[in-house]
Formats: structure tokens, sequence, C-alpha cells
């Protein structure tokens, strides 16, 4: 079976599209515009639909470590509690503080989720298919750091233009921890890219798949020490517990999006639960084989099926965090940060370089 008909319909779509272009004289931008438009819609959907199974499974997790059921009124499970809640908060009061900048307090969101949106472009889905269908970017990793980094501004945005100085105080405590561990996170993200030899993410996943599941980069040793700290940076990025201090319940009310109410606070819970995924999928991308499945070429499952079922894997460990580890103190995160990740980051790339030379 040929995963990547699952992308059918995108590439007949295109196709279309240029033939229609071509029959009439329209530009050909105007077709790499729809194109990634549309990409960009399904994705969306793509995303709400996983963030409302992310958030069922947030709570299923919580309740079986806290020895408790969690939802089980509406639907088999509790499977359709979270979109009865999400139904629910949509139709919410939009409020807007006085003495709030209206545009700030609007564009925070909206940006803080079109950041997330478009990082999902390049993450090469199954064989030949991103969002784009057939475009792969050589330069795809650097991509994926500069779109998703943009985010934190949306977070700013929120966190001034609420006038409410635990908004203001979770916002500049986002921007002091995504700015910090985005340090060792990069030292991680180059390690992978001197073993490949390619910012292509594509290339990256192919690389990993011509060995089978020993060639999968999360079993070479000298790329243990990058893997684990891309999971300890992936979880600080997402703002997830023991890294959650620009939320901080106990502290700030509810840090950054405390003044928000109805979509744009679903925006954020969106954005929040889809950016679990988002380094699942990366995580999946860059060390685990992606696409590629530990069975062998020979396996009938989709390639998509199992980049989602290593994803999702990121995402129950990421919970598991949760649920377990006591936040830090602020002072404790950025010691974290710039005490022991960065040197190790500096440390894990020598080791790289070594085994890069010699092996």
């Amino acid at each position: 079976m040929d995963s990547s008909l699952i992308f059918t319909i995108g590439n007949a779509l295109r196709t279309w599209l240029e033939g229609l272009c071509r029959a009439h004289g329209v530009p050909t931008l105007v077709v790499d515009i729809l194109a990634w438009g549309t990409g960009a819609v399904l994705v969306v959907v793509l995303g709400l639909l996983v963030a409302l199974f992310v958030i069922w499974l947030e709570r299923k997790v919580a309740g079986y470590i806290q020895t408790r059921l969690g939802p089980t009124r509406v639907g088999p499970v509790g499977i359709f509690q979270t979109a009865m809640d999400a139904l629910k908060i949509l139709q919410k009061e939009d409020i807007i503080p006085r003495g709030a900048d209206y545009w700030l307090h609007l564009a925070g969101p909206v940006l803080y989720f079109t950041a997330l949106v478009l990082g999902f472009a390049v993450i090469p889905w199954d064989v030949k298919a991103t969002l784009a269908a057939t475009v792969d970017l050589n330069v795809g990793l650097i991509y994926v750091i500069g779109v998703t980094s943009v985010g934190v501004l949306g977070v700013v945005m929120s966190g001034w233009g609420s006038n409410n100085k635990w908004s203001l105080l979770g916002a500049m405590r986002a921007a002091a921890q995504i700015i910090s561990y985005d340090v060792p996170l990069l030292l991680a993200l180059i390690c992978v890219v001197m073993v490949a030899g390619t910012l292509s993410l594509t290339r990256i996943v192919e690389l990993q798949g011509s060995a089978g599941i020993l060639g999968w980069y999360v079993f070479k040793p000298y790329l243990w020490l990058p893997f684990i700290i891309f999971v300890i940076c992936g979880t600080a990025e997402v703002n997830r517990t023991p890294f959650d201090i620009p939320e901080a319940e106990s502290e700030l009310v509810a840090g950054f999006h405390t003044e928000y109410s109805g979509m744009k606070f679903a925006l954020f819970f969106l954005t929040e639960f889809d950016h679990m995924w988002f380094v699942g999928l990366l995580g999946a991308t860059l060390f685990l084989g992606g696409w590629y499945s530990p069975l062998g070429a020979a396996d009938p499952i989709p390639g998509f099926v199992w980049l989602m079922i290593k994803s999702f894997i990121f995402v129950l460990v990421l919970q598991w965090f949760r649920w377990t580890l006591p936040r830090l103190r602020v002072d404790q995160l950025m010691g974290l940060a710039w005490k022991f990740l960065i040197p190790a980051g500096f440390v894990a790339l020598a080791i790289v370089c070594v085994a890069v030379l010699f092996i």
C-alpha cells in the first residue's frame, strides 16, 4: 500500500488548479497561495481534532495517575466531554478589560496560534508529503525554529495589552523562559544536523529509515544526550509542568491569559495542546524515524499513522511529567537552563563532532 495516497486529494487539487491557471493565464503564484491555504485549513482542522483528543487524553491520564476515572458521562468513556466543553467556552462573552490595549489584546492569541500553524508547514507527514503536498524546504529546520519563536511575541503582546500586572509578569516569565531554553534546544538540533548533514526534515527522516529501526537517531549513543536535552527543552517551550511558571495558577492566577475569555482564551488553550503535539511530531521526525515503521518496509500501515503514534508517545510523556513533577521556582528554572542544559549542550556538540569525524 502506498501510504502517500493519504494526500491524493491535496495533490489532485493542486494539479487541477495548475491546469486552470494555464488555461486562463493566472499567475502560478496564485496556485501556490491557494495550495498552501488549502493545506493550512486542513492542518487547522486536524489540529482542532487532535487538540480535543489530547485534552480528553490528558484528563484520563490525570485520572489514572490520581486513582480516579476522569470524564465518563458524555459519550463512551467520556470521549465527547471535551467537545461539549469547547462548545460551552465558545458561547462565553468576550470580555476586554478597561484600560487594555484593544489591538494588542486581540492580536496576541491570534499571533500565538498562527506561529504554531506555520510550523506545521514543513513537517514531513509521509513520503513526499508536507503541508504543501510536494514542497520540501532544504532549510526546513531553520524555518521551524524561526516561525515557532515568533509565538513568544504573541504572549508578550497579550501580557502587555491586558493591562494586568499578573498577565505582564506571566508574559515576562514566558519570554525569559523561551529565550533561555531556545539556546540548549538549538545546540541539540545542531547535533542532529551534523549527523544528518542536512537541514531538510524530509531528508533527516529518509536517512534514519535507510537502515531500519536501529538507524533511528534515538538509538545512536552519541545522540542520547541531545535527545534528553530536546525532551527537557521541548517541555519548557510548551510551558508544561514543571516549567509552567508563565501561568503558575498558584502565583499569577492564569498568567498571560488571565484577562481572556471566550474564543480568544480558546485559542490559547488550543495552541497549548497542539504545541505539545507539534513537539511530538518534531521529536518523532528528528529522533524516531518519522513516518518509517519499526516493523520494516513491508509493513502495510501508512507512514502517516506511524508518525502519529510516535508523536502521541511524546505527548503521553509530557502529560506524565505534568502529573508527576512539582513546578520549579523561577530561579531553579533559569538555573537549570544556564548552569546545566547549555553546558550539556556544548558537551553533546563536542561528542557528536568526534563521532562524525571518527565513526
